[in-house]
């Protein structure tokens, strides 16, 4: 593809000199009778050309490692970056040799064990064929869980679910996509989607690329058509990007619908570790709100759950005030206000928990959002002031 950016430019190349003093190139072309030709530069616009040796065609290129940058002569250093940066390039690339213990099938130790024995192998580092480029339909949950480790080895945590994306046009689009059990603190779920072009690595701050709130999913998004040598400020008036990004918003929200709709009480298992990421959407993208104002919940201090609707039924035959608003109480705390809670639900009142992080911006959006209600919080007032009646006679 002569359009692509990636592999056209040489910059990978030239920053070899960022850590050498000088490189050395030796190649043989694959035609006959070529002769081997060996390039040198110490990073000015000087070279030298002159005769090699080397016996089979293929390209040598040596970095002379500068006194400063020997940090990159250590094999974990190197490791680290190969892993980082190559780690699903579709070429398989070797770094030297690993060390596996081997059972010899038929031979015993003189134990009477298995014979085991040391094996060198070829140490390949990186997945040639990553599980988004396959078929999602070849694939099992057990196949989507291993490459979530493999992707985050230190991430103990089970994903609760994924989106695999598989789109050709108007756009190419492939990837994976993980919810991931959102922290309380959830800035420290950030930064963990991976974008490649065409299976090279090229971040893993998507800010612009994705809607924000989906900036807190984990997983691979793989697009030749995302512009990679403009601003971030460019990149979200682009129209591929606008294309991409309203796409996997429809998917995560097609996802969680199809879950809510399917499997109610697995989603309201799953609710507390996706509650603040359906509330950040919500709060932030309008699109994803209309969407998801069908499977969003309100959870009770009795632990029930219901959706907009249903707690507007379940409510309004008592918390409405006398001038026909509709008042949700709520608390943030279910032992610090437990006397409270105690008192309002004696009179008849459903008290909802809210205590997560974003709900006081939720309850402000929730205000502007739902008609004729309003948000008072369970120790505002005393019991008989928080829903104004009608006095009687």
């Amino acid at each position: 593809d002569i359009n692509a950016l990636i592999g056209h430019f040489g910059l990978g190349f030239y920053s070899a000199f960022m850590v050498s003093e000088k490189v050395d190139i030796i190649t043989k072309s694959h035609q006959a009778d070529a002769k081997a030709i060996k390039w040198s530069c110490d990073g000015s616009p000087e070279f030298e050309l002159s005769s090699a040796k080397r016996d089979s065609r293929g390209t040598d290129i040596v970095l002379h490692i500068a006194e400063d940058s020997e940090e990159f002569l250590e094999e974990s250093r190197i490791l680290d970056l190969l892993k980082k940066y190559c780690k699903f390039l579709p070429v398989p690339i070797r770094f030297g040799n690993e060390k596996t213990w081997e059972t010899v099938e038929g031979e015993k130790d003189q134990d009477g064990n298995e014979k085991r024995v040391e094996v060198e192998h070829p140490r390949i580092i990186n997945n040639i064929n990553p599980l988004w480029k396959q078929k999602p339909a070849e694939l099992s949950d057990e196949d989507y869980k291993n490459f979530y480790r493999e992707l985050y080895p230190m991430n103990f945590d089970e994903p609760l679910f994924y989106i695999h994306l598989n789109v050709d046009y108007p756009f190419n689009l492939t990837g994976i996509l993980y919810f991931p059990k959102v922290k309380r603190n959830f800035e420290v779920t950030r930064d963990k989607i991976q974008l490649y072009c065409n299976q090279v690595f090229v971040t893993d701050s998507v800010e612009g690329i994705v809607p924000d709130f989906l900036t807190l999913l984990h997983g691979v998004i793989d697009s030749p058509d995302i512009p990679l040598n403009v601003s971030r400020s460019y990149l979200q008036s682009d129209g591929n990007v606008k294309k991409i990004s309203g796409h996997i918003t429809k998917k995560v929200a097609d996802k969680l619908e199809d879950i809510f709709k399917n499997n109610r009480d697995e989603f309201e298992k799953k609710w507390d570790d996706i509650k603040i990421f359906i509330q950040y959407g919500m709060i932030s993208d309008e699109k994803f709100y209309e969407r998801a104002e069908k499977f969003c919940l309100l959870k009770n201090t009795s632990g029930k759950y219901f959706t907009f609707e249903e707690y507007k039924k379940h409510i309004e035959a008592i918390h409405t005030d006398k001038n026909k608003k509709l008042v949700y109480l709520y608390a943030n705390n279910n032992e610090e206000q437990h006397s409270y809670i105690s008192n309002a639900v004696e009179k008849g009142y459903d008290i909802l928990l809210m205590d997560s992080v974003l709900d006081s911006h939720f309850i402000n959006m929730l205000e502007r959002k739902l008609e004729n209600s309003s948000f008072v919080r369970v120790d505002a007032d005393v019991v008989d002031k928080l829903i104004e009646k009608e006095e009687m006679l």
